[in-house]
């Protein structure tokens, strides 16, 4: 292996955006930890590439594990260079329909996942002087939906800490990025997608953005959802890993752009409807 050569750690491997990443850095000639709930889903993918892919379960919510997948990572190539929080899902349900267990599901996953890794890895990454730590964030870590306030919390908390993290570890070598894709053909609405109950008071809404009155739809279809290739992301990402410096947010996906820049435009115009902040920016 040659000195470019990065050992990458993976979460939430099996499917999607994490299957995609996966893929794309073994093509690129590197070597992957890719962990996941289900890791015999990774068999052929590890068949494939002898002795440059491991697969590993891991279960993010469970910070004990973590610690000791990390573990094992670090001692099946000997190092970890880059670590990406990939796993995750989507959670449908407007405010008043969630429970107490589909928030803190929805958070234990997405955010406190996503921090136990990052704690687990810092040490072997700070005592090497280096690495990179990659968090998945969203589009909807920028801007809000309805129905989709859960799924924003907990991305929009992910964004909080990563960008202190990222000041926190630069003084020992370590990059982060927070990815922020659009859309993208995977199954994430119909494989990693859970659902509030229904509340009937939301059945108007929820036609006006699904086209459909009652939760769940029917996922026995499996459908992919519409967006670029997933393969074209997760080359995007690897190049951007390889690069010696880049930007602390990446966008992924044609329409993320466009996305990002429709939530910031809208949030500065409605900062400016306020007084204070207009009397501020005239002086």
């Amino acid at each position: 292996m040659s000195e470019t050569t990065k050992v990458w750690l993976i979460t939430g491997a099996s499917r999607g955006l994490g299957r995609a990443f996966t893929e794309a850095a073994l093509a690129a000639g590197d070597r992957v930890v890719a962990t996941a709930r289900e890791p015999a889903r990774l068999e052929e993918l590890v068949a494939r590439h002898p002795g440059r892919c491991v697969a590993l379960p891991l279960d993010v919510v469970d910070r004990s594990a973590v610690h000791a997948g990390i573990e094992r990572g670090i001692a099946a190539f000997g190092q970890l260079d880059v670590v990406v929080n990939n796993a995750g899902y989507g959670l449908v349900g407007a405010i008043e329909e969630l429970t107490e267990a589909d928030v803190r599901a929805q958070l234990e996953t997405n955010l406190f996942g996503a921090l136990w890794v990052t704690q687990a890895v810092l040490p072997h990454l700070r005592a090497r002087g280096s690495g990179h730590i990659v968090q998945i964030s969203s589009v909807g870590g920028v801007g809000s939906m309805a129905t989709f306030g859960a799924y924003n919390a907990s991305k929009w908390a992910l964004e909080g800490f990563s960008e202190a993290l990222a000041m926190e570890v630069a003084p020992f070598g370590i990059r982060v990025t927070i990815v922020e894709p659009g859309s993208f053909a995977t199954d994430w609405s119909w494989g990693s997608m859970r659902f509030a109950a229904p509340l009937p008071a939301y059945d108007g809404l929820r036609e006006s953005l699904f086209g459909v009155r009652r939760f769940p739809w029917d996922m026995s279809q499996q459908a992919q959802d519409a967006g670029a290739s997933p393969a074209i992301g997760a080359r995007e990402l690897v190049e951007h890993v390889h690069r010696d410096k880049g930007p602390l947010r990446l966008l992924l996906g044609e329409d993320s752009p466009a996305q990002v820049r429709a939530v910031l435009d809208g949030r500065r115009d409605d900062y400016l409807r306020n007084t204070r902040f207009k009397e501020s920016d005239s002086r």
